[in-house]
């Protein structure tokens, strides 16, 4: 499915990548699950993997929270900038890197359920009308919830994929 352009397309992409994910991860014997990733990736592992989405899931509520009480969020964060999202996730990383996976996973299905309930909560032209709001600027709140659903999960999924296949 290409990128949703519809409340229903963004809650159907989001649910249909998430489940994709988790039973992947679920289906991995003991042994995977905590495998290290081949150098050069900046996740380590399957916890790292999780451990972003559910830090980038808590990043992006605040926007909206913030943001629709008439507040200016700090995007992607606060002393960072686009430019510096590699910074950024680098920091995510270190943060969480202690956490056990079991713990990471709980997180993100939390997440994950709080990002569902925010995107129903929105009708379809609040989700995706560009420049609807003064704090998403010239995209929609829906751009925003789509990179850290559906599309994050995808990235995840592939990313898990290829470092289980490379580091054999």
């Amino acid at each position: 499915m290409a990128r949703p352009k519809t409340k229903t397309e963004l809650l159907e992409l989001a649910e249909k990548n998430y489940e994709r994910l988790i039973n992947f991860i679920s289906d991995l014997p003991e042994d995977k699950l905590n495998k290290e990733f081949p150098t050069g990736f900046l996740n380590r592992n399957i916890r790292d993997v999780i451990a972003h989405l559910y830090h980038w899931h808590t990043m992006v509520q605040s926007w909206v929270e913030v943001g629709m009480a008439g507040d200016k969020p700090d995007i992607p964060a606060k002393g960072y900038t686009w430019k510096t999202c590699p910074e950024l996730n680098r920091s995510i990383q270190a943060k969480y890197s202690k956490t056990p996976l079991d713990e990471a996973k709980d997180l993100f299905s939390k997440s994950h359920k709080e990002m569902i309930q925010t995107i129903e909560a929105y009708s379809n032209e609040e989700l995706f009308e560009k420049k609807r709001y003064k704090w998403t600027g010239t995209t929609s709140m829906g751009s925003y919830l789509t990179s850290c659903t559906s599309s994050h999960y995808d990235w995840a999924y592939k990313l898990i994929k290829k470092c289980l296949k490379t580091s054999k």
